[in-house]
C-alpha cells in the first residue's frame, strides 16, 4: 500500500469517528489507488461501491484537508462523481 492510500485511510477515519459512513463510497486517487469507505470505516480497497469519486492526489489531499470544498471540486470538474449522487453528496457533508 502506497504512502498516499495509507494517508488517506487515516484521514477518511479521522473524519467519520467510530459512526462509520452509511452506504459504500469508494475513492480513486490518482494512481495511487483506491479507498472504500462504509459502516466500518475506510480500507484500501478496490471492492464494488454505491459511488466512486475520481479526483488527482492534489484534490483529495485539498478535500481532506478542508481547503476545497467537495461541492465545488465536483462543480469546476476536480472530482468526478460516478454512481449515487445522493451517497455522494451525503459524503461530501461528512467531510466538509
Amino acid at each position: 500500500m502506497s504512502d498516499t492510500i495509507e494517508a488517506a485511510v487515516a484521514a477518511l477515519n479521522a473524519k467519520v469517528g467510530d459512526a462509520g459512513f452509511d452506504g459504500v463510497a469508494k475513492f480513486v486517487i490518482g494512481d495511487e489507488g483506491s479507498v472504500v469507505i462504509d459502516g466500518n470505516g475506510a480500507r484500501a480497497s478496490d471492492d464494488e461501491a454505491d459511488v466512486t469519486l475520481t479526483a488527482s492526489i492534489e484534490t483529495f489531499q485539498s478535500l481532506m484537508d478542508g481547503d476545497m470544498n467537495p461541492t465545488a471540486a465536483f462543480m469546476t470538474g476536480k472530482l468526478s462523481v460516478d454512481g449515487d449522487m445522493g451517497l455522494a453528496m451525503k459524503l461530501g457533508s461528512v467531510l466538509g
